[in-house]
């Protein structure tokens, strides 16, 4: 997957459309270390309970969105942030239609 050129400006938000019914995923950047994409979310998609075994930083750019950690819910609208912590469950679902930046960070615990 092509990531973004590095060492130029990158306007986050128009850098991903929406599309009906979908979810779009857009990897921005990735190395040893973890990774960083954007997604849309059409309103009502989402993405079902997983774990992952390493911290989660997502910051929403347009739109809002539930997000559900440990089963404890959390809305979250454009400029709100959370970190998903590793190995705890974790959903998010479009609460309106929503853009997302996801920094994946791995680490040594």
């Amino acid at each position: 997957m092509s990531t973004f050129e590095k060492a130029t400006v990158i306007a986050l938000e128009p850098s991903i459309d929406y599309a009906p019914g979908s979810v779009i995923s857009k990897q921005v950047t990735i190395n040893r270390a973890g990774n960083v994409t954007l997604f849309s979310f059409d309103k009502g998609q989402g993405l079902t309970e997983h774990t992952a075994n390493f911290d989660a930083l997502v910051q929403i750019l347009d739109g809002e969105a539930e997000i559900r950690i440990d089963g404890t819910p959390h809305r979250l609208k454009a400029g709100d942030c959370i970190i998903m912590p590793a190995n705890h469950p974790h959903a998010l679902q479009a609460v309106e239609r929503f853009k997302m930046l996801l920094t994946m960070i791995k680490g040594g615990e």
